[in-house]
């Protein structure tokens, strides 16, 4: 297991269309768990392959939806449980028509965060980091969250999506990819 190094725009690797992903073997399965850990490390909610310099179609995310809530961890309430997706050559078969604004910010991007509109519910059909099928139907956030992930596969960063950039105080806590 490693961290891997997170690269920042204006590397060209952030806007190259990334590679569908064909070998599910031992390299990959450590890229994947690599993956995870830069993204736990960093801390973030998300991460693409590009953001790590490497041009394939995988996307991590871990994101719990009540992480809004403010939890306390201790004896009697156990703590916020995250799921982890990890998802191989995603795309988005459904979405929406409801959009919504919403504050974005990016490990490739640091120091900024922008408001972008997104999906409210999308449908994203992907391989498992084995290869196998999966579908999921996600809204709100973690909506949001895939749309951002699945654009870096694209060559796109947040940034292409909006107008409005700017600097967070300090006290604003945005959820990173």
């Amino acid at each position: 297991m490693a961290i891997l190094d997170i690269i920042s725009v204006p590397d060209l690797i952030l806007r190259r269309k990334a590679r569908k992903v064909t070998d599910f073997g031992k390299d990959f399965q450590m890229l994947v768990t690599n993956m995870i850990d830069t993204m736990r490390d960093a801390p973030g909610v998300g991460l693409a392959a590009p953001q790590v310099a490497i041009s394939e179609r995988l996307v991590v995310v871990e994101y719990a939806d009540d992480e809004d809530d403010e939890t306390v961890e201790n004896e009697d309430t156990p703590a916020v449980v995250k799921k982890l997706y990890v998802l191989v050559n995603p795309e988005i078969v459904e979405k929406s028509d409801e959009m919504v604004l919403g504050i974005e910010g990016c490990l490739s991007v640091p120091e900024l965060v922008g408001e972008v509109e997104r999906h409210e519910k999308i449908t994203v059909k992907a391989l498992n980091r084995h290869g196998h099928p999966i579908k999921i139907k996600a809204e709100g956030w973690l909506a949001r969250i895939f749309q951002h992930e699945i654009d870096h596969l694209e060559g796109i960063i947040y940034t292409d999506r909006t107008d409005k950039v700017w600097k967070p105080r300090d006290d604003e806590e945005i959820p990173l990819d």
